[in-house]
């Protein structure tokens, strides 16, 4: 049996709403150990080892997690980056020095892809990358970076991106071909969702507070709402964390002082965000830059229309699914005239439609796709 090495920066643990991108790792790593031997190499607080039903999990420690919340811009930052890039890239030379591996899939480009492509050539052993936009948007933007960056994708068996866009971006930083490898996981319980048709409706937002993803945009576009809309709101719904909680918190007390039904939480985990979703009748996803959010596979998996920025792919996946209402523009009176649309329409009119993007993305779809392309890659 092939033994495939994920090499990733972030993977959930028992704080795992915290986890940012590696919310969906932990379900890929299950869905692909049906067809090969899977290890997790992942920070953590403390180095150890566990298994998870089919899946050994190595991890590193850390001094900081998580580590999206670490800066290549911020020279305060650089002790701990070095400290963790010295961590990652030693175990992954530990397990393929201890173990044959068959192929290292690094998520993300950097710093998972660049560990990869050393451990690859010390071992002999070929990897593949799984982009995600922070990479190839952010740190290609940083010079001597974006320079490891070509190297680490032109190097790599394989390059994967969990958006269109981004797919052809990989493509222009690497000079050679990738293809998309959607990012979900396992959410939906099976139980069929009734969405409503009228009024009030129930909006939900879960992710990071970090200017990417809009959360200062959405809560200046609740502001613009009228008291016709919010008529038509029985709750909102505020799930996350990150750099600008003290905004978040600043922003919605006027809201919730003035009797707006709104209420504000923390991470959520595997069965939190479940709930979530099945409370909702829409997910709000008002981010500045995006491929295709997990949240967003999220929502088709458990069955809940989106209202959204026009930013990345959402808008090509908007129009082909017609799963959600898209805002003209990437601004806060863009997302409010989109809930004030979306909040004029019932969300059951979309059932249909949303069961097409719900088979579309589907974690053991991914993971059996990508299981095929390394086999005969290694066959």
């Amino acid at each position: 049996m092939n033994h495939i090495v994920l090499v990733t920066t972030s993977y959930p643990d028992d704080s795992e709403g915290a986890a940012a991108a590696g919310t969906f790792v932990k379900d890929f790593a299950q869905a692909l150990s049906a067809h090969a031997r899977v290890t997790v190499i992942a920070p953590g607080a403390t180095g150890y080892t566990t298994h998870e039903h089919q899946v050994q999990v190595q991890r590193f420690a850390v001094p900081r997690q998580p580590l999206s919340l670490l800066s290549p811009l911020n020279p305060a930052h650089w002790p701990l980056i070095i400290q963790t890039l010295r961590a990652g890239q030693q175990q992954v030379m530990h397990v393929c020095a201890a173990t044959p591996v068959t192929h290292l899939l690094a998520l993300w480009a950097l710093p998972s892809g660049y560990w990869a492509l050393q451990a690859g050539r010390r071992w002999g052993i070929p990897y593949s990358i799984w982009a995600l936009g922070s990479d190839i948007w952010t740190l290609g933007k940083i010079p001597g970076v974006r320079t490891i960056l070509r190297q680490v994708l032109r190097n790599a068996t394989h390059r994967y991106a969990d958006g269109l866009a981004l797919k052809d971006d990989v493509e222009r930083i690497g000079g050679k071909p990738c293809a998309f490898l959607p990012s979900c996981r396992v959410l939906t319980d099976g139980r069929a969702k009734t969405l409503r048709d009228r009024p009030p409706y129930r909006l939900a937002f879960l992710g990071r507070w970090h200017p990417n993803k809009g959360i200062d945009l959405l809560l200046q576009a609740l502001q613009l709402l009228g008291d016709a809309d919010w008529s038509r709101i029985e709750a909102i719904r505020i799930h996350g964390g990150g750099p600008l909680e003290t905004q978040v918190q600043a922003q919605t007390a006027p809201l919730i002082q003035a009797g707006r039904p709104l209420a504000v939480g923390g991470y959520l985990d595997h069965d939190g965000a479940r709930e979530l979703l099945s409370w909702a009748d829409y997910v709000l996803i008002p981010s500045r830059i995006e491929s295709i959010p997990v949240i967003f596979s999220d929502a088709m998996q458990m069955g809940c229309p989106v209202i959204t920025n026009p930013v990345g792919d959402l808008p090509r996946l908007i129009a082909e699914y017609r799963c959600g209402v898209l805002a003209a523009t990437a601004t806060a009176p863009g997302i409010a005239t989109a809930i004030h649309d979306a909040l004029a329409s019932a969300p059951a009119n979309f059932t249909a439609s949303l069961r097409s993007a719900a088979t579309a993305f589907n974690v053991a779809a991914t993971a059996h796709d990508l299981a095929g392309r390394l086999e005969r890659n290694t066959g």
